[in-house]
C-alpha cells in the first residue's frame, strides 16, 4: 500500500480547490450585488447568495451518492464543468442586462459549488482516522493560493468603474476561467481516492448490504458533528455572502475593497488550516467543534462597532478560522463514522442541511440587513453560532475509530 500515490493526488486536488475557490470568492464578494444590479430591486439583496447556497445544497447528496458509486473524480469533474458554464451564463446576462440568464449562472454556479465541496470525502478516503483531519486540511489549504490570486484577478477589473452589468460581466467569466483550470487539474487525479479508500479499509460491505441513512445518523458524533456543520457553515456563509452589502451600503466603501476582504476571509478558512488539523487531531473533535464556533461568535459580533475595511478584513479572517476549526472538525468526525461506501452518502446529506441552512440565513439576512442595519445581522449570527457551541462545550468527545 506504500506506493499508492497520496501525496500527489493529495496536491492536486489541493490546487483544484485552489483554482475553485476563485470563484467562491467571487459569488462570495458580488453575487448579491450582481442580482440587484440586474433586476433593480434592493428588497432581494441576499437572493443571489440564497439561490447558489440553494442549488449546492440540493446537489450535494446527488453528487455525495453518485461519488459512492462512480467514484469521487468523476462527479468533482462534472461540477467544475457546470461552474464554468454557470460563469459564462452569469456574464452574458450581466452584460445583456437579462436577469433569467443569471439566475441560471447562479444555479449552476451553486451546484458546481456543492460538488466541488465534497473533494474533502475524497481526501478523507485517503488518511486513517488518527491522521484524518490533517489529510483534510492539506486538501483544503489549496484554497490559500486561490484567496491570493483571486483579488489580484478580480479586484483590477472592477477598479474605478460604475458597478453596473457591463462592469460586473468580465468577472463571472474570469471565474469560469478559474473553474476550468480545476476541471483539468481533478481529472489528473489518479486511482480514483474511492479507490485508494478500498484499499486500505477491507472491511467494506457490498452495495447491498449497506445500512440506511438513519442507522448512520444515529451513530455516535455524528449528531453533533451535523449540529457543528449546519451552524458553523450556514453562519459562515450567510454574513461572508452579504459582506459586499455592509462593505458597500452600510461602511460605504468603493466596490473593490470588497475583494481584499473576502480574501482575507478565505484566508482565514484556510492558510492555518494545517496548523488546524493536526491540532484537531490531538485536541479531540469536540474541543475543535466548540471553539471554533465561539470564535466565529466574537469575530460577527465585532461588525457591531468597526466599520474600516482593515478592520472587518480582520473579522471576516477570524469568522473563517472558527468555520475552519469547526468544520475540518465535523467533517473528520463524519469520515470517522463511514466506512468508504456511505461516506459521500452521509457528508452529501450533510451538505445539504448546511447549504440550505446558509441559503435561509442569507436571505434573512439580506432582509435585516435591508431593515434594520449591519446590528442585527451580527447579533443574529452570534447568537446561532453561540447556542450549539454550549450544547456541544458540554458533550464528551466520541473517538475516532
Amino acid at each position: 500500500m506504500t506506493d499508492l500515490p497520496i501525496a500527489r493526488n493529495t496536491a492536486l486536488l489541493s490546487a483544484a480547490l485552489a483554482a475553485n475557490s476563485g470563484m467562491l470568492q467571487l459569488q462570495a464578494a458580488v453575487a448579491s450585488l450582481t442580482l440587484v444590479q440586474v433586476l433593480g430591486i434592493d428588497g432581494l439583496l441576499g437572493l443571489g447568495p440564497a439561490i447558489v447556497l440553494a442549488s449546492g445544497a440540493l446537489t450535494a447528496p446527488v453528487a455525495g451518492r453518485a461519488m459512492d458509486r462512480v467514484g469521487r473524480v468523476p462527479v468533482l469533474a462534472i461540477g467544475f464543468a457546470i461552474g464554468a458554464a454557470g460563469g459564462v451564463l452569469a456574464a452574458i446576462g450581466c452584460a445583456a442586462e437579462v436577469p433569467v440568464l443569471v439566475l441560471a449562472g447562479f444555479v449552476l454556479i451553486g451546484m458546481a459549488s456543492g460538488t466541488a465541496l465534497l473533494a474533502r470525502t475524497a481526501a478523507g478516503d485517503m488518511y486513517p482516522p488518527e491522521h484524518r483531519a490533517h489529510g483534510i486540511a492539506l486538501v483544503l489549504f489549496g484554497a490559500v493560493f486561490g484567496a491570493i490570486l483571486g483579488p489580484a484577478v478580480f479586484s483590477p477589473l472592477l477598479h474605478g468603474k460604475h458597478l453596473d452589468g457591463e462592469a460586473l460581466a468580465p468577472l463571472w467569466l474570469a471565474g469560469s476561467g478559474f473553474m476550468l483550470l480545476a476541471l483539468v487539474l481533478v481529472l489528473m487525479v489518479r486511482p480514483d481516492p474511492k479507490r485508494i479508500a478500498e484499499l486500505l479499509h477491507t472491511g467494506d460491505p457490498p452495495p447491498e448490504t449497506q445500512v440506511p441513512l438513519r442507522e448512520i445518523i444515529a451513530r455516535p458524533g455524528v449528531i453533533p458533528a451535523l449540529l457543528a456543520a449546519q451552524a458553523s457553515f450556514g453562519v459562515m456563509v450567510g454574513v461572508m455572502t452579504l459582506t459586499g452589502a455592509v462593505v458597500v451600503d452600510h461602511q460605504h466603501h468603493a466596490a473593490h475593497n470588497v475583494f481584499p476582504i473576502i480574501g482575507a476571509h478565505v484566508i482565514g478558512m484556510y492558510a492555518l488550516v494545517l496548523v488546524v488539523g493536526r491540532l484537531i487531531d490531538r485536541i479531540g473533535r469536540g474541543v475543535a467543534l466548540s471553539g471554533g464556533l465561539v470564535l466565529m461568535a466574537l469575530s460577527v459580533i465585532s461588525l457591531l462597532w468597526i466599520d474600516s475595511v482593515p478592520a472587518t478584513a480582520v473579522a471576516l479572517f477570524g469568522l473563517g478560522l472558527g468555520w475552519n476549526f469547526s468544520f475540518v472538525a465535523a467533517t473528520a468526525e463524519l469520515a470517522d463514522s463511514t466506512l468508504p461506501s456511505e461516506r459521500g452518502r452521509l457528508i452529501g446529506f450533510n451538505d445539504l442541511l448546511s447549504g440550505l441552512t446558509g441559503a435561509g440565513l442569507a436571505l434573512l439576512g439580506g432582509v435585516a440587513l435591508e431593515a434594520l442595519g449591519v446590528a442585527a445581522l451580527a447579533l443574529g449570527a452570534a447568537a446561532l453560532v453561540s447556542g450549539p457551541a454550549l450544547w456541544l462545550a458540554r458533550r464528551r468527545p466520541v473517538q475516532a475509530t
